[in-house]
């Protein structure tokens, strides 16, 4: 399953996930030999690999012909494809999509094959041995699109609300001409339940991509907001001398997220983020969670009382964000980086790594109302005047992609962050109770009275991003000693109330939503080769924390 909702009616699209794949490791004891898999697939949920390091082939046949886009929504963390023995392309980074093509194939059966690299190398800047698991696979929904002379390989339409209280769209396309001879035609887009649509001339010489624009005025939708998450389809109908050639849809939410001085508007009023830091990782699926399975998760956390997810620390697969556009949960998404020092930023791979990754972010994700906040670089070196200037060339690019949404970073570096001036939206990581020895109350309050008194994030909106304390499931004892259920049950009241009882401070996600396997390489100081802190364990049992986070974000409402 790619996404929650039909994209193409015209195109002819074929889901390849599913069954009918095999796996190969390509070294080590089982090299070569043949396993079959169900796509997505990490391999490291198959019994003989849960430890492998290296590169595995997985192999499919399909049938199509003539003009063939494969496209693949995540591969870890290095993909290599090819058709019929035909090398076709590559792509680094788990967590964002890609698509390769084949051109002119015969009628017939093909076959596909794609090598997987979960190996780490100083060619990789961003997948390193850290906090959270590298796993290696097809992680994420793969199909096949059977494409005419052009084709649209991208929709973007961004709502804005007009001072007269009506609302716009600025529509942008893209639009590819796989021929060898020039396309004229047109592109209707269409707004369903809205009666509005816009026609914009297409002209692309042979081989061109081109992208149209355009914009659409006056209308009066219903507003989505997490009480009531309205959604619309944008469809585009690609037209050329012979009538329609491709489609694409789309779907957007009109919803207004403003920043008021240190406040967050959602709709003209003042949010509270009551939240969750989740990664995607589980015990029987790795980070290939099947739908059930997101769905799931986010069941518990509407149950918890909570109204948002930051997606910690990568972007996260479509079918996450459509539910939670359905759903009205709030997201914060942010590219793919956690924890990197100066000299990891220095690599020559970082800044075209983690950019090439925002592009694929904000392409694939910019149409979701649910994401409010694009985030970058969590815990990195935000402390240095060379790490400045990796956040000032990244916050740019966001606003140069997407000028619609705030920017933000998850800082650790406590009184020593240079880069606050930069974002609209200062986010702090504290852990007072558990790494700091000072009570929550008062280490909230002394990073907050630093902020404003000491940093050009003075006057901005203030959100703690992560806070937390660890506790091994099934670990009880009166003693309240740390790892404990109870001391992660009284250390996270502690922290909750004084996040969201403190004055100018917006909101708070904890970390962390359950607990997930973490490199085996980084172990550090994690029992269990796991970060533990999860409100539930990985299996999604609760905790005792799981009642006392319930009971304080159900005490308070979504707006102050």
């Amino acid at each position: 399953m790619i996404r929650t909702f039909c994209t193409n009616k015209f195109r002819r699209v074929t889901e390849l996930s599913g069954s009918g794949w095999s796996f190969s490791p390509l070294s080590g004891e089982f090299e070569n030999k043949t396993f079959p898999v169900v796509v997505p697939c990490c391999w490291e949920s198959l019994p003989q690999f849960p430890a492998y390091r290296g590169v595995g082939r997985f192999s499919k046949t399909f049938r199509a012909k003539g003009d063939v886009r494969l496209v693949f929504q995540g591969v870890s963390h290095t993909a290599t494809v090819y058709v019929d023995g035909v090398k076709l392309g590559t792509h680094y980074n788990a967590f964002t999509p890609f698509e390769v093509m084949a051109k002119g194939l015969p009628d017939g059966e093909h076959l596909l094959e794609v090598d997987a690299d979960n190996r780490f190398s100083e060619d990789s800047a961003l997948h390193i041995p850290n906090d959270y698991m590298s796993y290696g696979g097809i992680t994420r929904g793969v199909q096949l699109e059977e494409l005419d002379t052009a084709y649209i390989s991208a929709l973007h339409a961004v709502p804005s609300k007009e001072a007269d209280g009506t609302w716009g769209v600025d529509l942008s396309a893209r639009v590819v001409n796989l021929s060898d001879r020039a396309f004229e035609g047109s592109l209707q887009v269409g707004l369903e339940g809205l009666a509005a649509s816009a026609w914009l001339r297409v002209s692309a010489s042979a081989g061109e991509s081109i992208t149209v624009k355009g914009r659409i005025d006056g209308l009066s939708p219903k507003i989505w907001s997490p009480e009531s998450p309205a959604l619309y389809e944008v469809s585009a109908l690609l037209s050329g001398a012979d009538g329609v050639i491709d489609d694409l849809t789309e779907r957007i939410g009109f919803r207004e997220f403003v920043i008021s001085g240190r406040d967050l508007l959602l709709n003209g009023k003042k949010l509270r983020i009551k939240g969750f830091c989740r990664h995607e990782d589980h015990p029987m699926f790795g980070c290939a969670l099947p739908i059930e399975a997101i769905q799931k998760d986010l069941e518990i956390i509407r149950d918890l009382g909570a109204n948002a997810v930051r997606c910690t620390h990568y972007p996260n697969d479509q079918l996450f964000l459509d539910l939670c556009d359905e759903q009205g949960i709030l997201v914060w998404e942010e590219n793919h980086a956690r924890g990197l020092s100066e000299e990891n930023m220095r690599n020559p791979n970082f800044e075209p790594q983690a950019e090439q990754c925002i592009r694929e972010m904000i392409n694939a994700h910019i149409n979701h109302p649910c994401i409010l906040i694009w985030g970058i670089l969590n815990e990195c070196a935000s402390e240095t005047q060379y790490g400045y200037e990796c956040y000032k060339k990244q916050y740019d690019l966001i606003r140069e992609l997407d000028p619609s949404r705030p920017r933000s970073s998850a800082s650790c570096k406590f009184a020593t962050d240079i880069c606050f001036g930069l974002p609209e939206i200062v986010s702090y990581n504290l852990y007072p109770e558990w790494y700091v020895e000072k009570s929550a109350k008062d280490w909230v309050d002394e990073m907050y009275n630093w902020v404003q008194e000491k940093s050009e994030g003075s006057g901005k909106p203030f959100l703690i991003t992560e806070i937390g304390a660890g506790a091994i499931y099934g670990y009880r004892t009166p003693v309240k000693c740390k790892w404990s259920e109870e001391y992660q049950a009284e250390a996270l009241s502690h922290q909750i109330k004084a996040v969201l009882e403190r004055d100018g401070c917006s909101g708070i996600f904890i970390w962390q939503f359950c607990d997930a396997r973490i490199s085996f390489e980084w172990f550090a100081s994690r029992p269990r080769t796991m970060n533990n802190k999860g409100v539930v364990d990985e299996f999604r049992r609760p905790k005792l924390s799981y009642e006392v986070v319930k009971e304080l974000y159900h005490s308070y409402d979504n707006y102050f």
